[in-house]
């Protein structure tokens, strides 16, 4: 199975590419700085250098091009300003969906953020990232090709993994340390009867698998 993830250096997309490369998975990171490179080569995965904030469609579509799975695991993050909540975190995810459909690609991951909503009001930076992320994931639904999963976790923090959470529809706030996070989405790519849900998580007691398991084909 190869494996596309786009935002291939941020935190959790290598801390997924690792659990990927160690299931035995063909795995690729898109990457716009090559000094970046040895990172994903460290984790497993191959970089591929793509700057999907000025990319077209047909470019990202090639890269694409046999994929089975494709992740956006991208963000502007902290400290990015208005323009590059919807430069990355809204454009980069339609554009990724788009290319997705249009290269064939059926399994989708979007890795969203608790509260998303295109109807979000305010005009503070993080109320614009969650209109970005929701209009993102409201454009992914409408891709009839892609069989998508929206994860939406809640706080992130780098506390290690426990390998336990809570997943479901809604969860209601809570935080969720990235490991885990990654380790959820390492269980979707094996859990297509998750597509079509959006999913909300934090910390909780149901260990990942049994949590994956438990809402799919929900």
């Amino acid at each position: 199975m190869r494996i596309v993830i786009a935002g291939g250096h941020g935190q959790i997309a290598l801390r997924l590419e690792r659990l990927l490369a160690a299931r035995g998975y063909e795995v690729a990171g898109i990457i716009r700085d090559p000094g970046q490179g040895d990172d994903l080569r460290e984790a497993g995965a191959e970089p591929v250098l793509c700057d999907l904030e000025s990319a077209s469609v047909e470019h990202v579509a090639g890269i694409l091009q046999g994929a089975d799975v494709a992740v956006f695991a991208a963000g502007a993050g902290p400290g990015s300003g208005v323009a590059r909540k919807f430069s990355v975190d809204r454009d980069a995810a339609v554009l990724f969906a788009d290319a997705a459909e249009r290269a064939g690609v059926r399994r989708f991951l979007m890795v969203s953020s608790m509260g998303a909503d295109a109807h979000h009001e305010g005009d503070d930076v993080f109320d614009v990232y969650l209109r970005a992320k929701g209009e993102a994931d409201d454009h992914l639904r409408t891709r009839l090709g892609l069989e998508w999963t929206i994860l939406r976790p809640g706080s992130l923090t780098n506390d290690p993994g426990t390998g336990r959470v809570r997943l479901e529809a809604w969860t209601g706030r809570g935080a969720v340390p990235r490991d885990d996070v990654a380790a959820v989405l390492a269980e979707l790519v094996d859990t297509p009867a998750t597509a079509g849900l959006t999913l909300e998580l934090i910390e909780g007691s149901t260990p990942i698998a049994v949590a994956v398991k438990g809402v799919a084909g929900n």
